[in-house]
This record gives C-alpha cells, sequence and structure tokens, in this order.
C-alpha cells in the first residue's frame, strides 16, 4: 500500500506526537492544565475556567476553493474548534480568525468569516474579529489559508476531562458527516489533479454543541474526545487516564459513503482508522448504566 498513506502524503502523525511530548515540561511550567487534551484550561478564578483551543482549515481547503466552496470551509473550521472546546464540557464564548495568502481578495476573506459566523450563531458564541495578511515573501502565489481560535467557560465542577474514567465504562459513538477536515493530504494525492466529487468528499464539519448539551442531560459523561487526526483511538487516548485504553466494535455504525471512495482507491482499514474519523465524529466516555443514552460502539478496559 506505499503512497496510500498519510506519511506518503508527507503528514507524520507520529511527528505530532512526539512534538506533544516534547513540548509538555514547557507548556506546563507557565500554569496550563490539559495540554495534549483538545482545549487547554486557564483558571479565571476558584470557581471558573477558560478553555482555548486554536486550529486551521487544513488542506481541506485548496479542495474546497476548486469546488468553491470557501463559505463552507469557514464554517467548517469554526465547527472544528467550537467542538475542541465543548470537550472540557465549557460553553464556546467567542471566536477569532486568522487568513493569510500571497495575497488576498474582499471575496475570499468574506466567504471564509461568513461561514464561520453562520456556525458562531449555532453554537451561541461570538465571533470577535480577527486579523487579515498578505505575505508574498512567505506564500507563494495564489496560496491561502485559514486559522481560528475559540474560548469557552466551564465551571470547575463541571470540567469534563476523563480523571473518573474506569475500566467498564462504555464509549458512545456520535455520527460523522464524512472526513470533516482531517486527512486531506492524503486525499489530494489519491486524487491527483482530477476532477472529484465535491459533495462526497467535502462534507461539512458537523457541529455537536447540541448534541452534547442534550447528551449532558441524559448521561454523566466522563470524557469527550472530538475525533480528527489520528482516528477514533488516537482522539480517545487524549483523554483517558493511564493504564486505560478502548476496545471498539468496528463495524457497530454505518460509514458515510467516503470510506467506501476510501477503500476503492485502495487505502486500507488499518490506514482509514488510524487517519480518518471512520464515521464517529465525536465520542463521549460514560457509566455503562447510561449505555442507552446513545449509540454504543466500544467500552473501556
Amino acid at each position: 500500500m506505499e503512497g496510500k498513506t498519510y506519511e506518503a502524503a508527507g503528514v507524520s502523525l507520529a511527528l505530532a506526537e512526539s512534538v506533544v511530548d516534547r513540548l509538555r515540561a514547557a507548556v506546563e511550567s507557565t500554569g496550563t492544565e490539559g495540554f495534549g487534551a483538545f482545549a487547554g484550561l486557564y483558571p479565571l478564578d476558584d470557581k471558573r475556567l477558560l478553555a482555548a483551543t486554536i486550529d486551521s482549515a487544513g488542506t481541506k481547503l485548496v479542495l474546497a476553493r476548486k469546488a468553491g466552496r470557501l463559505r463552507q470551509i469557514g464554517a467548517d473550521l469554526a465547527a472544528h474548534c467550537v467542538n475542541d472546546v465543548i470537550t472540557t464540557g465549557a460553553e464556546p464564548l467567542f471566536f477569532l480568525d486568522y487568513v493569510v495568502g500571497h495575497s488576498l481578495s474582499l471575496e475570499q476573506v468574506a466567504k471564509l468569516v461568513e461561514g464561520a459566523a453562520e456556525i458562531c450563531r449555532e453554537a451561541g458564541c461570538a465571533l470577535l474579529g480577527g486579523e487579515t495578511a498578505e505575505m508574498p515573501g512567505v506564500y507563494r502565489e495564489d496560496e491561502l489559508d485559514f486559522a481560528g481560535a475559540c474560548v469557552g467557560l466551564v465551571e470547575r465542577d463541571h470540567v469534563i476531562d476523563g480523571s473518573r474514567v474506569e475500566a467498564g465504562d462504555v464509549v458512545l459513538g456520535l455520527p460523522a458527516l464524512g472526513l470533516h477536515t482531517n486527512g486531506f493530504s492524503l486525499v489530494r494525492k489519491l486524487i491527483g489533479e482530477d476532477d472529484f466529487d465535491a459533495d462526497l468528499l467535502l462534507a461539512p464539519h458537523k457541529l455537536y454543541v447540541d448534541d452534547v448539551r442534550e447528551l449532558r442531560e441524559r448521561a454523566d459523561i466522563k470524557a469527550l474526545a472530538h475525533v480528527t487526526g489520528g482516528g477514533v483511538l488516537g482522539n480517545l487516548s487524549r483523554v483517558l487516564p493511564d493504564g486505560r485504553t478502548a476496545e471498539l466494535d468496528w463495524t457497530g455504525w454505518e460509514r458515510p459513503p467516503v470510506y467506501a471512495w476510501l477503500t476503492e482507491q485502495g487505502v486500507s482499514e488499518e490506514q482509514q482508522r488510524r487517519v480518518f474519523n471512520v464515521g464517529i465524529g465525536m465520542c463521549a466516555v460514560v457509566p455503562a448504566s447510561d449505555a442507552s443514552a446513545g449509540q454504543v460502539i466500544g467500552r473501556v478496559v
């Protein structure tokens, strides 16, 4: 399967893990809580913490530009960042964006920001503003990038950090709409310069704010994992206590059609599980007694 892997497409998940390990001591020396999870925590006072995260739209942006879907990419990025924040139990407060490239057009910036604003309204958080920059000495002609940061607020007594997870807890899976915003370096390598089905490959990144709020009313959520780069198990490992892992029933849910396409392109099952969400965009770990609150896809051991 040489050439049909994330590494062959130029992305190293092992390097990403090594960066976290290398930087942990320096980052935590500044008083950070939650480094290596989906959002960092900062104590606002004795009772409340801020949760913050930052991300980019990744190389999905390249295909979205070809398909004329920049507004959707703006929405995808905001959804990605908000989803990271809510894994801590926080409610999103505000979002900031950063548009940068060789040279920018008003139409490009407007579509990206309008898409982000759409998600912010849905999530109940403010789009405070952002920054635009033209850097012809850094970016090549026609290159464009979009990044954003989200900040939320959580009561200390309501923080979800995985510390209470124990063997026997179950993993609930919340369905994904498609690839969301991860793995597109591999997808782009697969399609090359060929035409592609934008509806299949560029399905929106689902916002899970309402799903998580509703689930918290039905179950005791001990951990939440936003399934991004690294697959379901890789992201669950970020919120499980040391010595714990999850056993999943990989046939226990229906995958979006894009995964059949990846298989047709020669991407192995092992590689799909390692790189993509394979149809599960968010995982919640709850007690076995709350298993009826959602779709059980595995258990903690």
